[in-house]
């Protein structure tokens, strides 16, 4: 288990800070809409949010040794991330840094505990923005990469481009010294069993679902197996100046070298100047849906809270279309929005006040 420091260890409920936790879990704007006066604008109340995934995640299989391991490293993360920006750093040294605690960890569905395909191996993406200067790097495909948040970082400040996937991504990773490890370095029982429970499921010939009711990925052999998702990060600095990042092992069972949201810019990551998301879930909707960059759009052009945009998009906009998960956002008054339409969704958030908030379910 990670070392947390005693700050951590007081961690408080996120609904606490969060009252509406699951749908906009919004904090209130430090000033109003329409400014009527010429007087200095406050400053951005700076911190960071990240999420370890959404799905279906069932009370009563989430032992509390491995719920209070769970916490621990999200935790963790948010101290990683946390400590840069209190020091100055910026929105992207933090992002990168606190995903990395989460791909290092095989609790989540990222780097180390990434989940298998169908033919027994792990490929990864990841992707990072920059919302200062519209700057990102993605990657997708990577099955020798430690740490893929450090390469989507690489991509896009060290290459003239935007994506790499496959083999001549992991060249480009080598080439800039980045850490490679062997292909069981991804190994875990968990996982693999899982991918067995996955293969036996697919051989069932599911029953038809309830007249009128289409059922839900999540309920679906592989949507049960897929339940932790992704990792993702947000932060905005002391500077002002916000960044996105996500990281993932991808869909357990997946075929013929299928990429999800995480990677797509837009999709699963987005940052502007205003706004920035990072989502996990059911990859397909979020893509057909550009839902990061949906959520930023509203803020930006009509006029929405970042709350009630997120809450737009999430809670209403996917579920009509069936598509599950969540998204955690900031915008550039630090105004935070982490709804999820799943059971639950691994979170937290921590300000410029130094308390960490760590949350799974609604009410806790």
């Amino acid at each position: 288990m990670p070392a947390v420091c005693p700050r951590v260890l007081a961690t408080i409920a996120l609904g606490a800070l969060f009252p509406s936790l699951g749908c906009s879990s919004a904090l209130p704007n430090p000033r109003p809409d329409v400014e009527t006066t010429d007087a200095p604008r406050p400053a951005p109340r700076w911190g960071l949010v990240i999420h370890g995934g959404a799905g279906v995640l069932d009370r009563a299989s989430l032992s509390p040794e491995r719920e209070a391991e769970m916490r621990a490293v999200l935790a963790a993360s948010l101290e990683a991330g946390h400590g840069l920006l209190a020091k100055g750093g910026s929105s992207l040294d933090a992002v990168t840094a606190a995903i990395r605690i989460l791909e290092d960890s095989p609790l989540f569905n990222a780097g180390k505990g990434a989940v298998f395909t169908h033919e027994g191996t792990n490929e990864l993406d990841a992707a990072l923005m920059n919302g200062h200067t519209r700057e990102a790097g993605a990657v997708a495909g990577l099955r020798h990469v430690r740490n893929p948040i450090a390469l989507a970082r690489a991509v896009m400040g060290k290459s003239p481009h935007v994506m790499m996937i496959g083999e001549g991504a992991e060249r480009f990773a080598e080439q800039e010294g980045l850490a490679l490890v062997p292909e069981s370095y991804f190994y875990t029982e968990e996982r693999w069993q899982a991918l067995q429970r996955a293969l036996a499921a697919e051989k069932k010939a599911p029953p038809p679902p309830p007249q009128g009711k289409p059922q839900s990925f999540w309920e679906s052999p592989a949507g049960r197996e897929y339940k932790f998702g992704t990792v993702g990060a947000v932060a905005l600095d002391q500077a002002g100046h916000l960044a996105a990042g996500t990281s993932t092992g991808g869909m357990t069972n997946k075929r013929f070298g299928r990429v999800g949201d995480s990677p797509i810019i837009g999709a699963g990551t987005y940052a502007d100047e205003g706004c920035a998301v990072s989502a996990t879930g059911h990859g397909e909707y979020f893509i057909r849906y550009t839902v990061a960059r949906d959520v930023c759009a509203r803020v930006e052009y009509s006029g929405m809270g970042l709350g009630a945009a997120a809450d737009r998009v999430v809670m209403d906009i996917l579920v009509k279309a069936g598509g599950e998960g969540g998204i955690i956002a900031m915008d550039a008054q630090g105004n935070v929005a982490m709804p999820f339409n799943s059971k639950g969704m691994y979170r937290g958030y921590m300000g410029a006040d130094g308390v960490a908030s760590v949350a799974i379910f609604r009410d806790r």
